[in-house]
């Protein structure tokens, strides 16, 4: 038995309401997370608000992709993973990227595998990144604010990932195909 509720726009916390309505006419739909997320307001907001910057950053799309779904699979977030997994697909993702990366493994790309494993190294080394890990994303043709943008990611799904995971946050129907599993 959940403890939180999946709020809809008209019975959410007054502060989420005009949240919820924007994320619904972004999307054409709401997630059930994001009605879970508006028991706090709060972090609803702060979600949102560290997802453009993220958006925002000097990475493009894929890279920021192979961000979000290496910290979702090392957070092991269904959700997550399934929602990126869709998005990754739209912007035209080659299918081994996709699978690698909900494997946890080498990507086929070296530029993005450098992106990948800096990823799991800001993850692993709470941000005290080793300087070998550094270097090789530079070598890989990255810049040092590429290395900030990372963590501006790490943190951004940080929040979802494990607000996903304390509300118990469900497979919306759209995402079903893309289901995933962590490997036990």
């Amino acid at each position: 038995m959940s403890r939180f509720t999946a709020y809809e726009p008209d019975t959410a916390p007054a502060a989420a309401r005009p949240v919820m309505a924007g994320v619904h006419r972004k999307l054409g739909h709401l997630p059930t997370a994001v009605g879970l997320m508006a028991e706090s307001p709060e972090l609803l907001k702060g979600f949102l608000a560290a997802n453009a910057a993220f958006d925002a950053t000097d990475l493009d799309p894929v890279a920021r992709e192979v961000v979000v779904l290496t910290v979702a699979t090392r957070n092991a977030c269904h959700l997550c993973v399934a929602m990126h997994t869709a998005t990754l697909a739209r912007l035209g993702g080659d299918p081994a990227l996709i699978d690698a990366l909900r494997a946890g493994d080498p990507v086929p790309e070296p530029r993005l595998e450098a992106l990948r494993r800096f990823t799991v190294a800001v993850l692993d080394h709470r941000g005290a990144v080793p300087d070998a890990e550094l270097e090789a994303l530079l070598a890989a043709g990255w810049q040092p604010r590429h290395a900030l943008d990372v963590v501006l990611g790490v943190g951004t799904y940080t929040i979802s990932t494990f607000a996903n995971r304390l509300t118990a946050a469900p497979l919306d129907e759209p995402l079903r195909e893309y289901a995933w599993t962590p490997a036990a």
